[in-house]
């Protein structure tokens, strides 16, 4: 036990050392699970010796608990109704690609096989046991990968979709080909033979599997639905994944001692049912995705490591080669689905030709599956471990330029240097120039508008300019001036000249000519004009009063008002516009925003709409949401713009 402790507290300071090293590596585009595996090769026996590496075993337990989480996090993302729109293509795809990878796979390792060290001695039957089990991992993908590039570009259409649904699927789908090939490959290394009997039991071991999920899964509800704190849910959520692991080895165990057939519950399959349960069967998929995220980095950093400290490094040396070869059978695989798919979906052609580079990068579930093998199939253990690390990481190097080319090949990249900006960025136009004009100038710039500032006086166009802002000069106001300003893109006008007359005529010729329904002006004498205005719908600030109340603001809701003053650095409230047809007509409930986001209200055909759980979205809807930062961005890219 002393030892045990010890080697437990040595690799819990190499991990720590191992996030340092991942956040390094990450300013070079690399990702961070590279940071982890070289941390934990460094440390392992075959460089500093830091720790042993007969650590697999006396940490197993870690282990363990990593893959419960993997295939939790895995089913949660797996959201039914947010695929309902494209899941004819998402299951054409899918299916295509699962033939394709799988069918290569198993055909291509098995003839290959006898280039392989630790498979060439091995009997036939052996050497197509192993077959399955590379092919099955072959199909896995990695979705956290995925989601994270399509954040970065900001990526929306339907190709960036369908990829999104396909990567979900097919990390879900390949939990179930590998409790299959698992199962299949048990029967040829015990040379037991197939026959009614064998298929029968493996059918109701994936029935058993599923059905012990879906308990877990109310287990894993009874548990958010408790008033814990959200590290205490953590802890039971990790303990309850690590518990099907023991219970499963235990079942296997008793099976095989006390019953003429061996029963083995796929620990994995148990674990991702109970999260696909919880994203789409609960009240709780929200705080579930909300306690992934939280818990997910400190996992992986323990999962990954722990697998570079194991890694054989002179059985790396032997199957680079290998893993290149396999790696390009996995490529081959990825063409044709891809290409099938798109044809069977009936993807535009450029959609379909480039597909493929949508879909290499793998992670966490093929490593995880590896790691089963290791345990269940100990005569392959560690090596084949290193042989499909050596594919990952490619797939890892490969995988993510592959992606980020084929969404701007698409045109569905939206960063400012893309040309796509002009509907991805809020345009506003200032007209009059003063101190209180260039100060919201800069403030809408810090939040990503487009501002463009206007008046008719040469002195005020000057302070603009010396300020850098895009300046114009007006002759005076009317529809031929402003028809230069005002494009279907701008989404605000804001009037501040210093004439109430001049604004009221600015707002109804910027309403009647160009369609602008977000008018806000400042006036002096709102009482002569508000009729003017309320009867198109402007929004009227009087500088007179607008102290007053915003003091009394101050003093019934000082949170709000502050949130509003932008004087809260943790929270922001904006507003934006749905524009995705994707959540056009789900519920609130369904889409899944980040869990620091909360929906304040829906603006609709100029009705307000107090939103709960229950409210249908709908495309153009108006949306105040209120959040940090990182979360609001997010859901920004969900909705629209």
């Amino acid at each position: 036990m002393p030892l045990l402790a010890i080697h437990t507290a040595s690799f819990l300071f190499v991990a720590l050392a191992a996030r340092q090293i991942g956040v390094f590596l990450s300013r070079y585009n690399l990702p961070y699970i590279s940071g982890y595996l070289i941390a934990g090769i460094v440390a392992g026996p075959f460089m500093l010796h830091l720790l042993p590496g007969e650590l697999t075993e006396e940490l197993r337990f870690l282990d363990e608990i990593a893959l419960a989480f993997i295939a939790f996090a895995a089913g949660s993302e797996l959201h039914l109704k947010a695929l309902r729109r494209r899941w004819k293509s998402i299951a054409a795809h899918s299916l295509a690609q699962l033939i394709a990878i799988y069918g290569l796979g198993v055909v291509g390792v098995y003839l290959v096989s006898s280039l392989i060290p630790f498979l060439r001695d091995l009997p036939d039957a052996s050497r197509l046991a192993a077959a399955l089990l590379i092919a099955a991992i072959l199909v896995a993908r990695s979705p956290s990968s995925a989601i994270a590039i399509v954040n970065e570009l900001r990526a929306r259409g339907r190709f960036t979709q369908t990829m999104l649904g396909v990567t979900v699927v097919m990390d879900v789908v390949v939990v179930l080909i590998f409790a299959f090939s698992a199962a299949v490959a048990d029967v040829l290394l015990t040379a037991e033979g197939f026959n009614l009997g064998v298929v029968v039991l493996l059918l109701l071991e994936l029935v058993a599997s599923v059905l012990v999920g879906l308990l877990v899964g109310r287990l894993l509800a009874f548990i958010l639905s408790t008033r814990l704190d959200s590290r205490l849910k953590i802890i039971f959520i990790l303990l309850i994944g690590y518990g099907i692991f023991l219970f499963s080895a235990a079942l296997r165990e008793y099976t095989h001692a006390h019953l003429p057939v061996e029963i083995l519950l796929e620990p994995l399959l148990v674990c991702m049912v109970g999260g696909f349960m919880i994203a789409n069967f609960s009240r709780y998929p929200d705080e579930f995705t909300s306690l992934i995220e939280e818990a997910g980095p400190t996992v992986y950093v323990a999962f990954f490591t722990l697998i570079g400290v194991t890694l054989r490094l002179d059985i790396l040396a032997q199957t680079v080669g290998i893993a290149l070869l396999i790696f390009g059978i996995r490529l081959a695989g990825l063409v044709s689905g891809a290409l099938a798919g798109g044809m069977a979906a009936h993807d535009p052609i450029r959609h379909t030709q480039i597909a493929w580079m949508a879909y290499v990068t793998q992670a966490g579930i093929g490593l995880g599956l590896a790691q089963e093998v290791a345990v269940e199939f100990p005569q392959f253990g560690e090596s084949f471990v290193t042989l499909i690390v050596s594919v990952i990481v490619l797939s890892q190097l490969v995988g993510p330029p592959l992606l980020k080319a084929a969404i701007k090949r698409v045109g569905e990249a939206h960063l400012p240097d893309t040309g796509g900006a002009d509907d991805e960025v809020r345009n506003a136009v200032i007209l009059g120039i003063d101190g209180q004009a260039l100060s919201l100038a800069q403030q809408l710039t810090a939040a990503n508008w487009k501002v463009m500032l206007a008046d008719t006086d040469e002195v005020c166009i000057s302070r603009a300019i010396a300020r850098n802002f895009d300046t114009r000069l007006l002759p005076e106001i009317s529809h031929r001036a402003l028809s230069k300003l005002l494009t279907p893109q701008t989404d605000s006008l804001v009037m501040m000249l210093n004439d109430d007359e001049t604004n009221c005529l600015a707002c109804e010729l910027a309403y009647e000519n160009f369609g602008i329904s977000r008018l806000v002006v400042r006036l002096n004498n709102i009482q002569a004009n508000a009729e003017r205005l309320n009867a198109i719908g402007a929004l009227v600030v009087d500088p007179t009063s607008a102290m007053v109340h915003l003091m009394e603001q101050f003093v019934r809701t000082p949170q709000t008002t502050e949130l509003l003053l932008h004087r809260n650095d943790r929270y922001e409230i904006v507003q934006i516009t749905v524009t995705s047809p994707d959540v056009d007509g789900l519920l609130l409930r369904d889409i899944h925003l980040p869990g620091d986001v909360l929906v304040l209200n829906i603006q609709r055909d100029g009705e307000s709409i107090v939103p709960h759980g229950y409210t249908v979205l709908r495309e153009h809807d108006e949306v105040t949401l209120v959040g940090n930062a990182d979360d609001l961005q997010k859901a920004t890219l969900r909705l629209g713009y």
